[in-house]
């Protein structure tokens, strides 16, 4: 969070001699991030790439227009591209740039919450295929991952609140007692926010480096995403709800994966009323019908965690105590909804 990172960034420009620089923004980061970028770092020669924000343009046509936008420029394998912008941007920056001439060197600038304790962290890069979340991109490590908080003052009150969604998975997962669930909510979230960005970034840091390409442990990361991924699609290829946030979506896939947990494994019933609660004092609840639950359903057998017809869960045993590729029948997880549903 300090200026201390961009001196760093500025001194390593200059002496990897890059021969050229790319700058990746959408239509907001552009308006609202980018000279708060060039004044911190001083920065001013580089090519700028503008793509659409939002969820429905993570996708191979944006891809296209990237490349197609570097080829334009005369990039080579020598230049850097430098992706200042949310989770959507720094997922597909990163993607383009990994498979632009077989790879090309690039920068995480997370400008959103969400971005920062961890989209932009782990080296998991890729595009929605389909409207299928994330369903192809490859592991590649960014360079750096600048965190600057300066840039959160940028976001509406809902955007900040997005981001919590990463947070609490994270605060679930730990089994650290200063970081756990318990003690995250006694925080102030506006307040406490640079704490909360250093200390549960790292928690993810630190699962990514025991199992950076995903075979067992790094799974735990997916806790709330099997059912919330699901969701995700669903509200952009559904006119039955509204389109939601990423963040939105997890905190459905929390609470019913929470309650599944509760049914298969004896997640405590106390924890998970106590979690709900905290959980939709931020984030509204949203009605589904049998007839959304059953196409939500449909759509995580395309889930990237599912061995043939086998759809895995990350399940809780407790706070702290994550279990991986566990099964569950279509009965159960209808019993989620029901139980999400009813929580007014």
């Amino acid at each position: 969070m300090k200026i201390d990172q961009y001196s760093l960034l500025k001194e390593k420009l200059i002496s990897d001699k890059y021969s050229s620089i790319f700058i990746l923004v959408d239509d907001n980061t552009d308006k609202f991030c980018l000279d708060i970028f060039k004044e911190k770092s001083g920065i001013e020669e580089f090519n700028k790439i503008i793509i659409k924000s939002g969820e429905e343009y993570k996708n191979i046509e944006s891809c296209l227009f990237i490349w197609d936008r570097l080829n334009e420029f005369n990039a080579d394998r020598k230049s850097l591209l430098i992706n200042l912008g949310g989770g959507v941007l720094t997922d597909m920056g990163g993607f383009c740039a990994s498979t632009y001439l077989r790879g090309i060197s690039f920068i995480n600038i997370p400008t959103t919450l969400l971005g920062m304790v961890d989209a932009a962290h782990g080296g998991k890069t890729g595009i929605d295929f389909k409207l299928l979340k994330n369903q192809i991109g490859v592991f590649k490590d960014p360079l750096e991952v600048i965190l600057d908080s300066d840039y959160l003052k940028t976001l509406s009150k809902d955007e900040f609140i997005n981001g919590y969604a990463e947070v609490f998975k994270h605060s679930l997962l730990t089994n650290n007692p200063d970081l756990d669930f318990n003690s995250l909510i006694k925080k102030d979230f506006f307040k406490d926010v640079k704490y909360i960005i250093s200390k549960y970034s790292e928690i993810k840091n630190e699962v990514v480096k025991s199992d950076k390409f995903e075979s067992n442990h790094r799974k735990i990361l997916n806790l709330g995403h099997t059912i919330g991924h699901a969701v995700e699609s669903y509200s952009f290829m559904s006119s039955a709800i509204k389109e939601l946030k990423h963040g939105e979506a997890i905190i459905v896939g929390l609470i019913t994966e929470l309650y599944i947990s509760y049914k298969q494994l004896s997640f405590p019933l106390s924890d998970l009323e106590n979690i709900k609660t905290e959980l939709l004092k931020y984030f509204k609840l949203i009605h589904f019908s049998d007839n959304d639950i059953s196409q939500i359903y449909d759509l995580m057998l395309f889930d990237k965690k599912n061995e043939g017809s086998k759809i895995n869960f990350v399940l809780l045993e407790r706070i702290g105590k994550p279990v991986v590729d566990k099964e569950i029948d279509r009965e159960l997880f209808i019993d989620s909804f029901s139980y999400y549903n009813n929580s007014l």
